[in-house]
């Protein structure tokens, strides 16, 4: 397999600027999510690392080999893209074995890599078929197939899933997950749906606007946010984020008031942080405004008589709307001028209008700075 490695990637088209200068560097076996909204230049980087696109400064090596002037059909890279792009007037063995062909590949080893991937995929039983007489899953599954059949260094996919309804696309992401783990691949996979970059990826890259916001695993970009944008991009809800004022109180805790009216000096909503909840970084905004994160899960309903732990902190709001998903309840709630969304296992007996206590886990608070919006702890 390979290692990738992306040195201050640039691109410009004219005036316009795409990509600001991206580093990343991707060891053998990794499977890289390129996520973030459209137009953010995340398939634009997919199409530099494919040589579809040149860019107009920085690096793309491949296994410590400088590709970045190489050709595309000298890259030893295989790309699976959106619209499957099979041939039609070919069967599907012929699709998987056509890159094969064009490298002079003996027929004998053609025949044998064809039926190698045709197995892994479980389309065996497909290959004397035209691609008008598979289904969506079907062919993209080819589409993977003719990928694989190459056996290149890396392989790139873009958006492979956005044209397959919902649960062929759940379907679809575990076949991917399990390819990859037979085969220990190196891949690169651009998605705008964060919930596949979650599951997918081993490394995620998150991009806004042509820059890299955060490189991490999905458990960092998930519980440790570079900053706002990141905070409210993944995870699905998004993350809360809500105006808040830091004061330190006499006993040597803190206190977080939440929400513009808090911000005021009116009554609003209040987070009691115990001292060993606040981190350096933090402590030094006391009395000083920042942006409070708080996912939907780290907020649950506090029973009657419910005390608040170690790292808890218990408020009250107003329920505003109700939304039952079967798994879980997902409850918007009026907090301190803020809706605020949480959610709740789906037995909760709640109803719009009425007032109710919740406890919050003070461990997954991130706080960012209100300026800037990056993340202070």
């Amino acid at each position: 397999m390979a290692s990738l490695e992306l040195t201050n990637v640039k691109k410009s088209f004219g005036a316009v600027h795409v990509l600001h200068d991206i580093s990343i560097a991707l060891a053998d076996g990794e499977f890289l999510v390129l996520v973030g909204p459209s137009g953010c230049g995340k398939s634009t980087l997919m199409n530099i690392i494919a040589g579809l696109e040149e860019p107009t400064g920085g690096s793309v090596r491949l296994m410590g080999r400088d590709i970045t002037e190489v050709p595309t059909a000298d890259r030893n890279i295989s790309m699976v893209f959106q619209s499957y792009a099979l041939y039609p007037n070919m069967t599907v063995a012929k699709n998987i074995e056509f890159p094969l062909e064009m490298r002079k590949v003996d027929k004998a080893q053609r025949a044998e890599r064809v039926q190698s991937v045709a197995k892994l995929l479980q389309i065996e039983h497909l290959l004397d078929r035209k691609p008008r007489q598979l289904s969506g899953g079907q062919r993209q599954r080819v589409a993977i197939g003719r990928a694989l059949a190459r056996e290149p260094q890396l392989y790139l996919f873009d958006e492979p899933l956005s044209n397959l309804d919902a649960q062929l696309r759940v379907d679809m992401r575990t076949e991917i997950k399990k390819l990859h783990q037979r085969l220990k691949a190196t891949i690169v996979y651009v998605t705008h749906d964060q919930i596949e970059a979650m599951t997918l990826a081993s490394r995620i890259a998150v991009m806004k606007a042509g820059v890299l916001q955060q490189l991490g695993t999905p458990q960092e970009v998930y519980n440790r946010p570079a900053n706002c944008f990141v905070a409210g991009f993944m995870g699905s809800p998004r993350m809360n984020l809500v105006k808040a004022r830091l004061l330190r109180d006499v006993e040597g805790g803190f206190t977080l008031r939440i929400g513009e009216k808090a911000a005021k000096g009116a009554e609003g909503a209040t987070l009691a942080l115990p001292a060993q909840a606040v981190v350096p970084a933090l402590a030094a905004y006391a009395d000083r405004d920042v942006i409070a994160g708080i996912r939907p899960e780290a907020v649950s309903l506090a029973d009657a008589g419910s005390v608040a732990g170690p790292l808890q902190s218990l408020i009250e709001a107003q329920v505003e709307v109700i939304e039952p998903t079967g798994a879980d309840t997902l409850v918007l709630v009026d907090l301190g001028g803020h809706e605020f969304t949480v959610r709740l296992d789906p037995e909760a007996a709640l109803s719009p209008g009425q007032r109710a206590r919740f406890v919050v886990d003070l461990a997954k608070l991130v706080c960012f700075d209100p300026q800037t919006e990056a993340l202070i702890a």
